[in-house]
């Protein structure tokens, strides 16, 4: 019986903090296409550009523009990919982003991260994804 090796994803990460996106890539990069921004301006412009990704992990909290601006970013100019976005938080939520977490479907990933559980809701994102031709 032959195995079919994993789909290979891509995958955006999202964060002002350079030592998470590194460990971030580490992780996913040997079965994912790993592209990162650390801030949100930087990601923005990288959807507006036509590049698509299958999962995408953005930091909640990050300075100027946050987790939530983003959202609302992708809301109105790449919607087909609302569903793919995954918020990484280590803090506890504000007034804000409780709420926010109370009207969007989107998955949380608290911090410190464990590795297996990343690795296994990424795969999921992968597999799952049905997405227009990337850039």
């Amino acid at each position: 019986m032959k195995l079919v090796p994993p789909k290979r994803g891509r995958v955006l990460l999202i964060d002002d903090e350079a030592f998470i996106v590194s460990a971030l890539r580490r992780l996913l990069g040997s079965e994912h296409d790993v592209t990162s921004a650390i801030n949100v301006p930087d990601a923005i412009a990288l959807i507006a550009a036509g590049h698509r990704y299958d999962a995408i992990l953005c930091d909640l909290r990050m300075p100027g523009m946050s987790g939530i601006d983003f959202y609302e970013n992708v809301r109105e100019e790449a919607p087909e990919m609302i569903d793919r976005i995954i918020f990484c938080t280590g803090s506890t939520f504000s007034t804000d982003a409780r709420q926010f977490f109370d009207r969007v479907p989107n998955r949380i990933l608290e911090k410190p991260f464990d590795p297996a559980t990343v690795r296994s809701l990424v795969r999921c994102f992968v597999n799952e994804a049905v997405l227009p031709t990337s850039v």
